[in-house]
């Protein structure tokens, strides 16, 4: 089978969706398939490192293209970044080789019109992977207005891509319902979630080395890491950081990066809240003792947001056997993940604004025996039937080898 894959990162992009999509697209090659990666020249949080326009990775070709790199601190500018992939990506990809299927993903926010596009072009399959819904996600953020003629032509572009798809895999059943509700048959959706990375587990060595480098050895550690955007509104954190902030032994620290990232961090430089700790993207090899590194993890959803993104950072945690903590709408693939591996003894969740409570049990578990924090909650070893890589990789890749032979 000859495979395409679109999407605006890829490795060695550190962002969650190339993650993925490289590792599909290594186990794809090992299994002989012949794939061709059609992605973005520029690194997606730091526009200034560029990568080589064209390399062969673990069997993987990939085709690099061109684009503007004002970055993530302005919506006008990540406007103009997404544009110039999606017309650049276009000129390039009309002159690649026939492919079999077409995988398209969802950076930059309507990738797949291009997928569907070539997809018919070739006579081949689209098969369209859902990280996050748009121009629904933008409308939540309050971007566009949910009766402006731009969301309505973007809703049109997005359902034609979605009614041209041979399958679309989504994350959640919240995502599968919102697909119903745009007309879409069951039959085509395949719900499929992350799954947890591959080598992460507990790494109490990572994490000795991770909070002496960081100034955290005698701390307790409350840790958000990941993506900061307004989809995951931290405010609520950020107010039971300050309840804190007279309890010198617990520090929270925020790792990754995303639009709101510096914003959060010049606020807190400028407020000298020192119980704030901000740290960017860190390297896929050090992510083991990063999160082991957290007494706590959190996981933040805005109440808008359920059926549009799915923060798959919750596996990870699961696959460090990490206590942590839940921020978000009462319903959601959180609370459902909570619920289904019986969690609810060891995992506190808080809706927005309850940031008073929230910060009590972050000072109960700050205030528990030292060696708890060093204790495995949970045997990851029951759960990856369902939440491992090698579980749902498979069903993934069993998904795309059925789309070729239909």
């Amino acid at each position: 089978m000859r495979l395409l894959l679109l999407n605006q990162v890829f490795h060695p992009d550190l962002q969650a969706t190339s993650q993925y999509l490289s590792r599909l697209a290594e186990e794809m090659a090992r299994r002989g398939h012949e794939v061709t990666v059609l992605t973005c020249r520029r690194d997606y949080d730091d526009p200034e490192r560029e990568y080589p326009a064209r390399e062969t990775w673990r069997g993987v070709e990939i085709i690099r293209v061109w684009n503007t790199g004002y970055g993530r601190s302005s919506k006008a500018g990540k406007l103009v970044d997404f544009a110039s992939f999606l017309v650049m990506a276009s000129l390039r990809g009309i002159f690649l080789p026939r492919a079999d299927v077409v995988l398209a993903l969802t950076t930059p926010p309507l990738i797949s019109v291009l997928g569907a596009a070539l997809s018919l072009l070739w006579q081949a399959r689209f098969v369209y992977w859902v990280m996050d819904l748009n121009p629904d996600e933008a409308i939540a953020v309050g971007w566009l207005k949910p009766d402006a003629p731009l969301a309505y032509a973007l809703e049109v572009a997005s359902r034609w891509s979605l009614r041209c798809a041979a399958k679309v895999i989504v994350l959640d059943r919240y995502m599968r319902d919102r697909l119903r509700d745009k007309d879409i048959p069951e039959c085509k959706i395949e719900t499929i979630p992350p799954w947890a990375q591959t080598g992460i587990a507990f790494d109490p060595a990572g994490r000795g080395r991770f909070r002496e480098a960081h100034g955290l050895a005698d701390k307790f550690v409350v840790m958000y890491a990941g993506n900061h955007t307004p989809c995951h509104p931290l405010e609520t954190l950020i107010e039971a950081a300050k309840l804190l902030q007279d309890e010198a032994r617990i520090q929270f620290c925020f790792v990754g990066g995303g639009m709101e990232w510096g914003r959060l961090r010049a606020k807190a430089r400028y407020e000298g809240r020192r119980n704030m700790t901000f740290l960017g993207y860190q390297p896929f090899t050090e992510l083991p003792g990063l999160l082991s590194a957290a007494d706590v993890q959190v996981v933040v959803m805005g109440n808008s947001f359920v059926g549009i993104i799915h923060p798959c950072k919750v596996y990870n945690f699961l696959a460090t056997e990490r206590p942590f903590i839940a921020i978000g709408p009462e319903r959601s693939h959180i609370s459902d993940l909570i619920r289904d591996v019986a969690l609810e003894a060891v995992t506190a969740s808080f809706r927005h604004g309850e940031s008073t409570a929230l910060a009590e049990e972050i000072r109960r578990q700050a205030n528990l025996p030292a060696d708890s924090g060093e204790k495995f909650i949970w045997p990851f070893s029951e759960m990856e039937a369902r939440w491992g890589e090698k579980a749902l990789l498979s069903k993934l890749v069993s998904t795309l080898e059925a789309a070729a032979d239909s």
